[in-house]
């Protein structure tokens, strides 16, 4: 199994480092393609814009759309799963084109500033009983989703902030910094399913 991170900024490094943790091969993504090869790709959580604006630079939007559409398993991560919406809200660049893949409306920031970030324990369903330790920097939440979109979990609030469509699977969270390893176990059976 061959699972790509895409490396334009952000949290790659860490993802790489998980994913050879659980054996999986893991490469370093900048270019349309180095997507040939994979199995499946996480999409890190950054600064939301600058991947956006990276991705048009590196002309991967479209290439990363025929990834998708192809049914390649794609996990995104907090700005990850802004990357993978159909539409942001709060857009400080109206002109930013996301992947556009996943039926629903994020708003970035949607819960302040880096000192507002906060941990919590959310029930998953799909990661099992067990309460799972979710990190949120800056993060988006998931303010509308379309039907064929499925909410993993939300916040005690009601609040959405995690989601699969399809082979598409998104969280405002940062699985990368917990211990718990389990959403990397999850998008790796989607992959293994593929």
């Amino acid at each position: 199994m061959k699972i790509g991170v895409l490396a334009l900024q952000g949290a790659f490094i860490e993802h790489i480092s998980i994913l050879q943790q659980l054996g999986v091969e893991a490469l370093p993504i900048r270019l349309p393609d180095e997507l040939n090869s994979l199995d499946g790709l996480i999409i890190p959580g950054g600064e939301s814009t600058s991947i956006l604006n990276l991705m048009q630079s590196f002309n991967l939007i479209q290439p990363l759309r025929e990834f998708a559409q192809a049914g390649s398993p794609i996990l995104g991560t907090c700005a990850g799963m802004i990357c993978l919406a159909k539409k942001v809200s709060n857009s400080i660049n109206s002109n930013i084109e996301t992947l556009a893949l996943m039926d629903m409306e994020v708003r970035r920031n949607a819960f302040g500033r880096q000192v507002d970030s906060f941990e919590t324990e959310l029930l998953v369903p799909a990661l099992g009983d067990e309460p799972f330790p979710a990190i949120f920097i800056r993060a988006p939440f998931i303010e509308r989703a379309g039907l064929q979109v499925e909410i993993l979990t939300r916040l005690s609030n009601g609040t959405a902030v995690a989601a699969k469509q399809g082979k598409l699977v998104a969280t405002a969270s940062h699985p990368e910094l917990s211990h718990d390893l389990r959403f990397y176990r999850y998008f790796l059976e989607i992959v293994a399913s593929h």
